[in-house]
């Protein structure tokens, strides 16, 4: 079952300056972070500031060519979630046809922002990215790996939304 979601907010993975793009569905308040690249950070949060650049950026870019052709995006869902990779769909309608394309989760964050589409998250995604029961064993032994099993054992759901774009 797909759960609409909103951006409830970008971070920082404070261990990898890596960011992260935190999704939370409308009804239920469930969160799933999801660790992006630092251009794709920098479209989302440009985009959800309404930050309007001399030059396109690539999404900005990918929305003029396919409104040029006579493509809107319907939708975007957040499909799959295997190996820590999250997958993604972005859905298109023309006039002619519906169709759907694989696509990272960031880039299709990115594009839906642009063209005001939907964000949803399969159920089974946003079990698979609850954060592991307390009686789980770090496959990490190293000082990083046992610093990144207690990050991960205090992190609170509310802790999701204190970090607003």
């Amino acid at each position: 079952m797909l759960l609409k979601a909103v951006i409830a907010g970008l971070t920082m993975d404070p261990a990898t300056n890596t960011p992260i793009v935190i999704l939370k569905t409308e009804e239920g308040d469930q969160a799933v972070p999801i660790w992006i690249g630092l251009l794709e950070a920098t479209s989302i949060a440009s985009a959800l500031q309404k930050v309007q650049f001399d030059r396109p950026m690539t999404h900005d870019l990918f929305k003029n060519f396919a409104e040029m052709q006579g493509i809107t995006v319907s939708s975007i869902e957040v499909c799959d979630l295997q190996d820590n990779t999250f997958y993604a769909r972005i859905h298109f309608l023309s006039q002619d046809q519906q169709f759907s394309m694989d696509a990272r989760p960031s880039d299709a964050i990115g594009i839906a922002l642009r063209f005001e589409a939907p964000i949803f998250i399969d159920q089974e995604v946003i079990a698979k990215a609850r954060p592991f029961e307390a009686d789980a064993e770090a496959s990490d032994d190293s000082e990083e790996g046992r610093k990144w099993k207690e990050y991960l054992e205090n992190l609170s759901p509310e802790d999701f939304g204190k970090y607003k774009v």
